[in-house]
């Protein structure tokens, strides 16, 4: 695998689509191109994902069981300006019309180049205003916002002090919202030799950050696995 273009790093794309396979190939595909990626089956998933994690473009599909692509770039466009590809099956006139009616700014029938979509993808990233391709945003757990460019944490407008270790982690979870991490993981990306260390630093953020320390809403374990961080939101 080539090394990933600087001009891609930090670009965070949602790609929705009900084909498995395709799904796992964009991903693959794209990833490779230096984008980060993120996927979800349907419509709703999406929503789901858009409530924790900022995205810079959604990868559409038109033809979704349930609430159809179009519907949901419609509905997406009423309250956000992120560029949206579309991708068809149908790659009649009346189609491509439709989409960009409903809020689309390109358009892609299947089947396709991987190549053709990334292109396109950084086309419209290159075309993106500079608050849209490099927002400055903020992490929001209920009375506690974290600005991970800052690494300042503030909990009812009032600030909280994070040590530096914790300040790093934080800033970890915050710039891969939704992401589960395993204590190993963690430990390898912050240079920490003990996972146990990792478990120490979690329990001081929640007591922080949480209104129920016992009872994390946020900073959330993941059995088996590790942590995640799950916000209200980003912005």
């Amino acid at each position: 695998m080539s090394a990933a273009p600087p001009a891609n790093e930090g670009f965070h794309i949602l790609v929705v689509d009900d084909d498995e396979r395709l799904r796992a190939l964009l991903q693959r595909f794209l990833s490779a191109g230096g984008l980060r990626v993120s996927v979800a089956a349907d419509a709703a998933e999406a929503r789901a994902l858009m409530k924790s994690m900022a995205f810079d473009l959604l990868i559409l599909d038109v033809m979704m069981p349930g609430e159809s692509g179009l519907d949901f770039a419609r509905d997406l466009r009423a309250r956000s300006q992120i560029p949206i590809l579309m991708l068809t099956a149908r790659g009649e006139a009346e189609q491509r019309i439709a989409g960009l009616e409903h809020g689309a700014d390109d358009y892609l029938p299947k089947p396709f180049e991987p190549r053709e979509l990334l292109l396109r993808a950084e086309n419209l990233l290159r075309r993106a205003t500079p608050a849209q391709r490099s927002p400055h945003r903020e992490v929001h757990m209920g009375d506690a916002i974290f600005d991970p460019e800052r690494g300042q944490l503030r909990k009812k407008g009032k600030p909280v002090h994070l040590t530096t270790s914790e300040a790093a982690l934080l800033r970890l979870f915050a710039i891969n919202a939704g992401r589960s991490f395993s204590r190993a993981d963690l430990c390898m990306r912050l240079g920490v030799a003990l996972e146990r260390s990792i478990d120490v630093q979690v329990t001081r953020l929640r007591r922080k950050i949480e209104e129920d320390p016992k009872m994390p809403i946020y900073l959330q374990t993941v059995r088996n696995v590790g942590y995640v961080l799950v916000p209200d939101a980003i912005a």
